[in-house]
This record gives structure tokens, C-alpha cells and sequence, in this order.
């Protein structure tokens, strides 16, 4: 269907009528986004907020600028789930204030020894037993989930539409390219098997169940290893982090 096609159909349809065709994409969306985060997230708030984000797609979409709606319907689906992901931070404060102190325990560590901070150097130089620094560690996977994704000052503002599709202004485009650049600069210098449990969760998208069956751990200890990556980026990126 070509798009001056399209366009006369979508016309013929009310915003309601696309709404009910595209209700099953908001759930497939949702389900799949839900293995991704901790039990206590509720998938129905994923699934009320892509419902948002499918009413405004209806009322935005024009088709002669290019994607299909199912398409540009996704983009906003998803963006409206990611923002409600980020405004319910299910993490306590305290913990975010343990997980800082972590980062720069690390990044004083590396810098003075000039190799990897260990799990054993980072809680003797915080006065913390190794089970407390693991339990730390534990309680960071829900934290800021999707801050690997995104570069600072992410969001929607400054950003214009292209083609039906969000798209960022070039001084945006810029940064987010050039935190992302650095980004894999240090997910590649991290450890091997945090960097292998990284790309098994971000980029293949197993769960921690899978993932503990890939190297034969518990799911309590892929937690422990996805929590230092995540510690040790924090650490390695602070001045991307504390810019953003």
C-alpha cells in the first residue's frame, strides 16, 4: 500500500476504530517489556500507559509523512511505557545513595591501583561485610533499568517530528551519539562475564533465569554481577552521569 493509499484508508478510520486494531499491539508490548524488570512491576500500568501513548498516536499519525501506523504506533506505545517506567522509580533513595557511594568507592579504587576494584576491595574500603555489599548489589537491579539506553537529558523535550517518528535535534543527536560511543567503550573494558551478562540481558533480552542457566549460577548471583557492571559503568561514566 502506497502511502497516498494509506492515507485515504486511514481517513476512512476513526480514531477509535484504530484504537481497537492496535489494542493487542499495547499487551505484546508490554509483556514483552515486563520480563525486563523486577517482579513488583505491575504490567497492567505498562499496558494503561501504552494505551495513552496508542490514543495519541491515532490523533497524531499522518500517513503521507512515510510509516506505517503500526509502526509509528510502536515507537510511541513503547515511549509511553519507558516514561512511565522512569516516573514510578520502584527503588528506595537509600538504596540509590548505597549504589553512589559503591561507584565512587570503585572509581577511587581504579584510579589509584589502576586495575579492576574487586568485590572484596570495594566493601573493605566502605567498612561493609561482603553479604551487605552483595545484597547492595541485588537491590540495583531495578535501578534505573533503562539508564544504559539512554544518554543524558533523554527525554522528549527539544525533540520535533520527522516523518511521523520522534526524532531529537542535532545538538541532542550529538551528545546522545558521543555518550553512547564512550558508553560501549566501557561495557567492552568491563570484566568478561559482566560483560557477558550485559549484552545476554540487554541485547539478547533473557531474563536472570536464563541467563543464571547460561553460566550456571543462581539468579541471585546474576543479579550480584549485573549490579557491579552496573556500578563499575556508574563509576567509569561519572562524568557523563554528573553532565546529565
Amino acid at each position: 500500500m502506497t502511502a497516498c493509499t494509506e492515507y485515504q484508508a486511514v481517513s476512512q478510520i476513526s480514531k477509535g476504530d484504530l484504537v481497537l486494531q492496535h489494542s493487542g499491539l499495547v499487551k505484546r508490548i508490554a509483556y514483552h517489556l515486563v520480563n525486563r524488570l523486577p517482579p513488583n512491576f505491575d504490567v497492567d500500568d505498562l499496558i494503561q500507559a501504552g494505551m495513552i501513548g496508542l490514543l495519541e498516536a491515532a490523533s497524531n499519525y499522518v500517513a503521507s509523512k512515510g510509516a506505517n501506523f503500526e509502526t509509528y504506533a510502536g515507537i510511541r506505545i513503547r515511549g509511553a511505557m519507558l516514561d512511565e517506567v522512569r516516573k514510578s522509580d520502584w527503588t528506595p533513595r537509600s538504596v540509590h545513595r548505597k549504589l553512589r557511594k559503591l561507584s565512587e568507592a570503585v572509581r577511587e579504587i581504579e584510579s589509584k591501583t589502576g586495575r579492576e576494584a574487586r568485590d572484596v576491595d570495594v566493601a573493605k574500603l566502605l567498612g561493609m561485610s561482603i553479604t551487605e555489599y552483595q545484597k547492595i548489589l541485588r537491590d540495583a537491579m531495578g535501578c534505573r533499568l533503562f539508564s544504559l539506553d539512554h544518554g543524558p537529558g533523554d527525554d522528549y523535550e527539544g525533540q520535533h517530528e520527522v516523518a511521523g517518528e520522534i526524532a531529537p535535534d542535532p545538538l541532542s543527536s550529538l551528545e546522545q551519539n558521543d555518550f553512547k560511543h564512550a558508553l560501549a567503550e566501557q561495557i567492552d573494558g568491563l570484566p568478561e562475564r559482566e560483560r557477558l551478562v550485559l549484552s545476554l540481558y540487554y541485547d539478547e533480552e533473557l531474563n536472570l533465569k536464563e541467563i543464571g542457566e547460561v553460566l550456571g549460577v543462581s539468579e541471585s548471583r546474576v543479579c550480584q554481577i549485573h549490579g557491579q557492571a552496573v556500578v563499575r559503568l556508574k563509576a567509569r561514566m561519572a562524568n557523563w552521569t554528573q553532565a546529565g
